[in-house]
């Protein structure tokens, strides 16, 4: 267990330090590369920003997976070259582990959402574990680790969920609120007009109204010079650790 722990730990540090090797080079890179690509699709993508700023966004999907939708999402982020934070269901994992494991290789972040979908506010620990513990152990059988981030549902919290977490808790600073009519034009606008440099955007994989939403947002972000990246990723591009118990909204600069 220790020797899976330390791997995913020097994993994660590799990636943090691509990703800030890749900041730094930003001023260097840009005179020197065109302002955008083409990705398969025809959307085009921009290399870097063309305002000197690397602006950084993390798109997260709660309530997953289920194969139809979290599928077709996965197969538009791949289109695009853009990894997102899932918070899963524990109960919607089994039966679809094999797209869990193609989320982690396909490198977006894979994170606890419940067992049940329950508030965790009020349980007390026998019921916390069931919802909680349960799910990490149940990632730990599929991805082989147990560093996996809490979202708790309907971001509530008290002082038990921060004590028994036993890792950070990630809440959100955008939320298109897209289970309420799952209208695609109206999630698109919401996120894009409140988009800003560290945010981290809350949607739901298992609509398909979503899916169409979260890839024409990161086609409008990207041709505004944003960068996607997981949650993880984007907390170490800021420099700061995240710790147990402890509750992040966002990381603005």
């Amino acid at each position: 267990m220790e020797n899976r722990r330390y791997r995913r730990k020097i994993a994660l540090l590799s990636g943090a330090a691509v990703l800030a090797l890749a900041l730094l080079a930003g001023a260097a890179l840009r005179a020197a590369l065109p302002a955008a690509v083409t990705a398969e699709g025809g959307a085009e993508v921009p290399l870097l920003p063309e305002d000197g700023e690397e602006k950084l966004i993390a798109l997260t999907f709660d309530d997953g997976p289920r194969r139809s939708t979290t599928t077709a999402l996965l197969d538009g982020l791949a289109e695009r070259g853009v990894h997102a934070t899932f918070f899963l269901i524990g109960a919607q994992v089994e039966g679809s582990e094999d797209v869990v494991r193609r989320m982690e290789a396909e490198g977006h972040q894979v994170g606890i959402h419940t067992y049940d979908h329950v508030a965790l506010t009020g349980l007390n620990r026998a019921d916390f574990d069931a919802q909680v513990g349960r799910t990490r152990n149940l990632l730990e059988d599929v991805l082989g680790h147990r560093d996996f981030l809490l979202r708790p549902p309907y971001g509530m919290t008290d002082a038990s969920v921060k004590a028994w977490a036993e890792c950070p808790i990630i809440i959100w600073s955008i939320d298109p609120e897209d289970w309420r009519d799952q209208n695609t034009p109206r999630e698109v606008e919401e996120v894009v007009s409140q988009a800003r440099d560290g945010a981290i955007v809350l949607m739901h994989d298992i609509f398909p109204a979503s899916v169409d939403a979260a890839l024409q947002i990161v086609d409008r972000l990207h041709g505004q010079g944003y960068l996607f990246v997981t949650v993880e990723e984007l907390f170490a591009a800021r420099h700061i650790q995240l710790e147990a118990g402890k509750s992040y909204s966002n990381a603005y600069p």
